[in-house]
């Protein structure tokens, strides 16, 4: 795919883009999910499953990586909307969309299809998707936010705004093995 195509999947895939008001962000998120894409032959982001080992462990076939993309962004701006109400948090809304976004671009080189990759083995979770971050001109708070996401990394979240990408990850994460289990306590 072009450069023009893989532009127009990515914003078609994450119409939430127009939440953020910085056009050089915006621009930086886009081309962080089209340099994954390229270097990785991915074509189709809706074809991308959302995470192979649970899916495999909880016989999952049905959930892709858009979704769970657009789930935590969701929650992430739905719980930042309610601090910024509630508490009237120093937040950049805009690190919040963008880091929301781009939490899981490494699972396109994790990942082929169902298989885990040499990047995921050896690197693990999200480690690539900071290279990709940072290599897309993304600040080093967004850098952050993609660090320390998850559990699988030692780095915690240091920011409010990383803080809340990771719950909100947390919480659509847990959605979907609730579809499977009768209770989260046993994932």
């Amino acid at each position: 795919m072009d450069e023009e195509s893989l532009t127009r999947t990515v914003r078609e895939a994450f119409p939430e883009l127009d939440r953020i008001e910085d056009d050089d962000l915006r621009a930086g998120v886009v081309r962080a999910w089209t340099t994954a894409m390229a270097e990785n032959d991915v074509t189709d982001l809706d074809a991308v499953p959302w995470f192979p080992p649970a899916q495999r462990e909880l016989d999952i076939d049905d959930e892709y990586l858009v979704g769970h993309v657009r789930d935590v962004t969701a929650c992430a701006i739905a719980l930042a909307e309610t601090l910024a109400e509630r508490r009237d948090p120093d937040l950049s809304m805009d690190l919040i969309v963008a880091g929301a976004l781009v939490h899981d671009v490494s699972k396109l080189a994790e990942f082929d299809e169902m298989a885990e990759t040499a990047v995921g083995d050896l690197l693990g979770h999200p480690h690539y998707g900071v290279h990709l971050v940072a290599a897309a001109g993304l600040p080093v708070d967004l850098q952050h936010v993609v660090l320390s996401h998850t559990s699988r990394t030692t780095v915690d979240p240091a920011t409010l705004e990383a803080e809340v990408v990771r719950r909100a990850d947390e919480v659509a994460a847990s959605a979907i093995r609730l579809r499977v289990l009768s209770d989260l306590r046993d994932a």
